[in-house]
């Protein structure tokens, strides 16, 4: 208990300040994997546990709230994309409940922001670019996610790496910036703080724990994959990386004959994520998950992921500190 009081007091900055938060340790808003369980369970071992709305209807999203709410007395977030077809209601429901944060994405914060904070919500946007970064900020986020091509789920065309986006995002705001996009170890965790960022988001790790709601099949595949097994597709629609599969190959494909975007619109569906991610249809489904899941090789719970990754990021600051600086 002493180390983790001591990892929490060394680890505190901005990001913490903000959420109120123990460790600066954000858990990614995954459709079919952040439900009520994962987000309270993060929450309660120290980090920012995220409800991923993008996957649901209003009324479960009004349950999830609830559930959480119920399971955890410390700040969690609402992941929202903007484009999702049932945003207003689910900003509604936000509000209604008292959501304490909410991080936005795939559309303009400056739609919802002001009306959020008018709520005295937290806002946070994920963005792609150090261009998207400072229209953030302008619209009056309180801080942004630099989410680099790495990442699993929605992403930006440019394919800018977590290692040249988060310093070039650093640069061009003032806000706090929360780093993502392929970051699964303590070690990887420091590198960003080293960076200028002041906070991780933290997605594929999290799926493979027991409190993801995500289907067992699509888990052990995540532990299964390698280097290379993922890569990012869709562009012309959504860009979004995922795991190697039937359902790829087609997709790869369809993309290689230069078909339309109606055509790609109509290869994928409705409930394709569903069926691959929730139902485990290993075969047929869209399996979204970032790069980092190459270093992934155990299901464990949330609370043991945070803790891992605050102990090592602090363990390896204090290693470069002594082996560079030659203090301890």
């Amino acid at each position: 208990m002493g180390f983790l009081l001591q990892i929490c007091k060394m680890l505190q900055n901005r990001v913490t300040q903000l959420f109120d938060i123990e460790v600066p340790i954000v858990q990614g808003g995954m459709v079919w994997a952040s439900g009520w369980r994962l987000a309270s369970a993060v929450s309660n071992a120290g980090g920012l546990g995220i409800i991923g709305a993008g996957s649901m209807y209003p009324e479960v999203l009004k349950t999830h709230i609830l559930k959480c709410k119920a399971a955890t007395t410390r700040p969690f977030a609402v992941n929202l994309p903007l484009l999702y077809p049932n945003a207003a209601e689910h900003i509604a429901s936000i509000i209604e409940h008292g959501v304490p944060i909410v991080f936005t994405s795939a559309g303009n914060p400056a739609v919802w922001t002001q009306k959020l904070r008018d709520a005295g919500i937290t806002v946070v946007h994920v963005v792609s670019s150090s261009k998207f970064a400072a229209k953030a900020q302008l619209a009056g986020c309180h801080a942004v996610v630099a989410e680099g091509f790495e990442a699993g789920g929605h992403n930006g065309r440019e394919e800018t790496t977590t290692l040249v986006l988060v310093p070039s995002v650093v640069s061009a705001v003032d806000i706090p910036v929360i780093a993502a996009g392929g970051i699964a170890t303590g070690a990887q965790m420091a590198s960003m703080l080293c960076l200028g960022a002041e906070g991780v988001q933290v997605g594929s790790r999290f799926v493979a724990t027991p409190e993801a709601s995500s289907h067992m099949a699509f888990k052990e595949a995540v532990l299964a994959s390698k280097e290379g097994d993922t890569k990012l597709v869709l562009k012309a629609l959504t860009p979004v990386r995922l795991l190697k599969n039937p359902f790829f190959e087609a997709v790869v494909a369809s993309e290689t004959k230069g078909v339309s975007t109606d055509e790609l619109a109509a290869l994928l569906g409705k409930g394709r994520a569903k069926k691959g991610m929730l139902e485990g249809d290993l075969t047929n489904g869209e399996l979204e998950i970032g790069q980092a899941s190459a270093l992934i090789s155990a299901l464990k719970p949330a609370a043991e992921v945070v803790y891992e990754l605050a102990t090592d990021c602090l363990s390896t600051l204090n290693r470069l500190n002594e082996k560079y600086l030659g203090q301890k």
